[in-house]
C-alpha cells in the first residue's frame, strides 16, 4: 500500500518545480496577480508570468545581446534571494524591460542600495567573540565599547615588527596597518595592546608626524588601549594607513600573537631578537581562536640577523603568532 505524500513534501516539489521553468509557486499564484508590495522580485516574477516567458528563454534572450547571467542567478532574483547589483546584471535588467513590456526604468527604480561587499563590510562583534571568546579580555578592556569597537573601519594590511631586549623581553611594536572606511565620517583607529606584565609608568606610544595619542592602561590586565587619530575624516571606502610604536618594559617574553577578526590581504609579523638574547628555536602558528590547540605550527629558522617572521598566504579569521623557547 503506497504511503501518503506529505503536504511539506508536496509543496517543496511544487516549488522546485515552478522554480526550473521560471514560474511561481502554486500557493503564491493563487493569491492574485499583485503582490502586497512592489519590489524588485515581485514586479519581475508578475512580468514573467504575464508574458508566459521562462528563464530559459530570457537567460537565452540575454546571450544574444552579450549579457551572460545563469538560470541560478534569474531564479535568485525572482525570488528575491539576491538582486541584480554588478554591471553586467544592471546592463541585464535594462535589456530585460523591453522584453517584458515593462516601462523603461521600472525594474531599475525598484533596487535598493548595494549591499556591502569585501572592504565597505563592518566588522561584526559576533565575528570578533569567535576569535576572542566570550567575555574575552578585549571585551573586559573595553566594557560596552566592544559592540562598537573600530565598527567603522575594516583592517585590509597589517604589518607588525616586534623587538626583544637583552633581557628577553618585548621592548617595542611598530605597526603599519591599511583601513578602509565602512561609513562616512571616521577619523581614529582604536588599538588594544596586550603586554608581558608590563612595568607601571614605562608604556607610551608614538605616532609619527603626529602628537602622541593619550593612552590608557589598565594594569591589572597588562593592556593598553588608544584612540589613533586618522587626520581627518574618512567617507565610505577610503583608505588611510596609520604606523605607530608601542614602547614599554616587561618581563620575560615567550611569543606574539595577532587575533584577525575579518580576513587580511596581507599580514606580517617580523620579530627581532637583541644578539645578546638569541632563542634556540622558534615556531609559527595559527589557531582558530583564543585558548584553541595550533591547527597550523611550523619552525621558523632565525636569519643572520637573529630575526624571523610569519606570512601567511591566506589570512583568514583566526589567532596568528610566532613563539620561541630560550636556550637553558
Amino acid at each position: 500500500m503506497p504511503h501518503p505524500v506529505p503536504e511539506t513534501d508536496k509543496r517543496r516539489a511544487a516549488e522546485a518545480e515552478a522554480e526550473a521553468d521560471g514560474t511561481e509557486d502554486p500557493a503564491s499564484a493563487r493569491e492574485g496577480f499583485r503582490e502586497p508590495e512592489a519590489t524588485f522580485a515581485a514586479v519581475f516574477r508578475q512580468a514573467l508570468r504575464r508574458r508566459g516567458l521562462p528563464l530559459e528563454r530570457i537567460r537565452d534572450h540575454l546571450r544574444a545581446q552579450q549579457i551572460s547571467v545563469s538560470l541560478a542567478t534569474l531564479s535568485h532574483w525572482q525570488r528575491g534571494r539576491s538582486q541584480p547589483e554588478k554591471a553586467q546584471s544592471l546592463r541585464a535588467v535594462d535589456a530585460l524591460e523591453p522584453l517584458l513590456d515593462l516601462p523603461t526604468g521600472a525594474l531599475r527604480s525598484l533596487l535598493g542600495p548595494h549591499r556591502p561587499r569585501g572592504g565597505a563590510r563592518p566588522p561584526d562583534p559576533a565575528a570578533a567573540r569567535g576569535v576572542f571568546g566570550e567575555d574575552s579580555d578585549v571585551e573586559q578592556a573595553l566594557g560596552d565599547a566592544f559592540a562598537h569597537f573600530n565598527a567603522g573601519l575594516r583592517a585590509l594590511t597589517v604589518q607588525e615588527t616586534v623587538c626583544l631586549d637583552e633581557h628577553r623581553a618585548i621592548r617595542e611594536t611598530s605597526v603599519t596597518t591599511v583601513v578602509q572606511a565602512v561609513r562616512d565620517g571616521v577619523d581614529h583607529l582604536g588599538v588594544v595592546h596586550f603586554l608581558d606584565s608590563p612595568k607601571s609608568g614605562t608604556a607610551a606610544l608614538d605616532v609619527p608626524g603626529r602628537p602622541a595619542p593619550r593612552i590608557r592602561f589598565l594594569e591589572e590586565m597588562g593592556c593598553v588601549a588608544a584612540d589613533i587619530p586618522l587626520g581627518r575624516r574618512l567617507a565610505r571606502t577610503e583608505t588611510a594607513v596609520i604606523a605607530y610604536t608601542l614602547r614599554a618594559e616587561g618581563e620575560t617574553s615567550w611569543q606574539h600573537e595577532r587575533r584577525v577578526t575579518v580576513p587580511l590581504r596581507a599580514y606580517l609579523l617580523h620579530v627581532r631578537f637583541d644578539p645578546r638574547a638569541v632563542p634556540a628555536h622558534c615556531w609559527g602558528y595559527r589557531r582558530e581562536r583564543i585558548g584553541a590547540d595550533p591547527s597550523h605550527r611550523h619552525r621558523t629558522p632565525l636569519d643572520d640577523f637573529h630575526t624571523t617572521h610569519l606570512m601567511p598566504t591566506r589570512c583568514v579569521p583566526g589567532v596568528y603568532g610566532i613563539e620561541w623557547c630560550w636556550p637553558d
